[in-house]
C-alpha cells in the first residue's frame, strides 16, 4: 500500500530537520512526505527543500487544519492509500510510523489516533488539565470513549479522507475529523499507545480562542445529528 507522511510546519526551522531526518529513515521505503509550509517566516521552506520531501506553502499562515486540507487534497489527487499524520515540533516519535502502518494494513482501520498517557507525570499539568477536558467532551459528542481526542499523531485512510466535509482552519480541525468519522461515517477506529516528548518548543495554540473553536465544533456535530 502507498502511503504519506503529511507534516504541517508553521515556524518549525528549529525542529524540522530533525523530524525529517528520523521519518525518512522510518519511512523512507514505505512511501513519501509531505510538508505544508502554513506562511512560515522563517527557513522551514528551505529546510524542507533540503531534505528532497514534497513541499505545499501557502502564502500566508491560515493555521493547522488549513495545512491538513491542502496535505489531504495532495494525497487523494496522488493516489495515497492512508495519511499518517504528525506534527512538526519533534514531540511525535517517528519511531512509531512503522507500527501505525502495520496496524493499518492488518486490521482494516481508518482512523487510528496516536495514544499519549494522560497524566500530569507525563505532560504538562496545564496540557494535562486541557487535553484531559476535551478527550472527556469528545467522548460524550461522540458516543464512544477517546483516550486522546487531540493527539495529532494519527492515521486516516484514503476512504475517510475522501468522506471528510470539513469546515474549520485551525487546531479543533483535528476534533472535526474525529467526530466526522466516528458520528457521520461510523467507520473503524483504534488506538495505538505512543510516548511524547515535550521540551521548550514554542506553543502556537492560543488556549481561549482554541477552547471556544473546539466547543462550536462539539455542539455542531451534536447538533447536526
Amino acid at each position: 500500500m502507498k502511503g504519506l507522511v503529511l507534516i504541517p510546519a508553521y515556524q518549525a526551522e528549529k525542529h524540522l530537520g530533525s523530524v525529517l531526518k528520523n521519518v525518512l529513515i522510518a519511512f523512507s521505503k514505505s512511501g513519501d512526505v509531505l510538508v505544508v509550509d502554513d506562511g512560515s517566516s522563517d527557513g522551514t521552506a528551505r529546510i524542507a527543500q533540503k531534505y528532497g520531501v514534497f513541499i505545499i506553502s501557502h502564502r500566508k499562515n491560515c493555521g493547522k487544519g488549513a495545512a491538513l486540507k491542502s496535505g489531504f487534497r495532495f494525497a487523494i489527487e496522488k493516489g495515497y492509500d492512508y495519511v499518517i499524520c504528525l506534527d512538526a515540533d519533534g514531540q511525535h516519535d517517528p519511531l512509531y510510523i512503522p507500527s501505525f502502518r502495520r496496524m493499518f494494513e492488518s486490521g482494516g482501520f481508518d482512523l487510528i489516533l496516536g495514544t499519549r498517557k494522560l497524566s500530569p507525570g507525563h505532560m504538562p499539568y496545564d496540557r494535562y488539565l486541557s487535553n484531559r477536558l476535551s478527550s472527556v467532551v469528545a467522548s460524550i459528542a461522540a458516543g464512544k470513549r477517546i483516550h486522546d481526542s487531540q493527539s495529532g499523531y494519527r492515521l486516516l485512510s484514503k476512504n475517510l479522507i475522501g468522506k471528510l466535509r470539513l469546515r474549520t482552519q485551525q487546531y479543533e480541525t483535528e476534533t472535526e475529523i474525529l467526530l466526522q468519522a466516528v458520528r457521520n461515517f461510523n467507520v473503524k477506529t483504534g488506538e495505538l499507545p505512543i510516548t511524547v516528548s515535550y521540551g521548550r518548543e514554542e506553543s502556537h495554540i492560543n488556549r481561549l480562542k482554541d477552547t471556544i473553536r473546539f466547543l462550536r465544533v462539539v455542539l455542531k456535530s451534536i447538533g447536526s445529528n
